[in-house]
């Protein structure tokens, strides 16, 4: 495995070529973004001059080097970094329920955080939000469906997550500067 700051690099042999499969720095939640077969130094000509086959393709074990790569001590760092990021996040979403119900701000914040969770590929996004909101996963879901409604968060057919909307990064700007106001 290579490393660098802006990703990971994991290399794999397969008779005369070589394959690098390339991930961003940050939590591994897929496959490589991008993946380059490229002729191994000093393979045989006659091997490099049919090109690359279907057999060289099936070979490539995905999940090895998803392994190697989430065992890097820069990702686990990283990934402590996020985590601990939509810990607080979900910790200020649940002050803001506690001190305003579920408000215009609250929403918004709820939303980025969900957002951040299931695009990080967390596997149980709404436990984990509910835990952090200090409320059952019921209510967390059902929060969520109102930051929906209400415009906050888009809807992606059959997966967690979303987009922001304009109304919530507004939302979350106000609440930046007026919490910036009071320090």
């Amino acid at each position: 495995m290579e490393a660098d700051e802006s990703g990971f690099e994991i290399i794999q042999g397969q008779g005369a070529w070589v394959i690098r499969m390339w991930w961003p720095t940050g939590p591994i939640t897929g496959g490589p973004q991008r993946i380059t077969v490229e002729a191994a130094e000093g393979a045989a000509t006659r091997d490099v001059a049919r090109g690359i086959s279907t057999t060289v393709l099936r070979r490539l074990d995905l999940a090895a080097a998803m392994k190697l790569a989430e065992t890097a001590p820069e990702l686990r760092h990283g990934m402590e970094e996020v985590t601990a990021k939509v810990e607080e996040a979900g910790a200020s979403a649940g002050l803001l329920l506690a001190n305003e119900g579920v408000s215009e701000p609250y929403l918004a914040m709820l939303a980025v955080t969900y957002k951040t969770m299931a695009d990080l590929g967390a596997p149980a996004p709404v436990p984990w939000l509910a835990r952090l909101i200090g409320r059952r996963p019921e209510t967390a879901k059902d929060h969520l469906k109102r930051a929906r409604r209400e415009g906050y968060l888009t809807t992606v057919a059959g997966k967690a997550g979303g987009e922001l909307t304009e109304k919530a990064t507004k939302a979350l700007a106000a609440f930046t500067e007026s919490d910036d106001g009071q320090n």
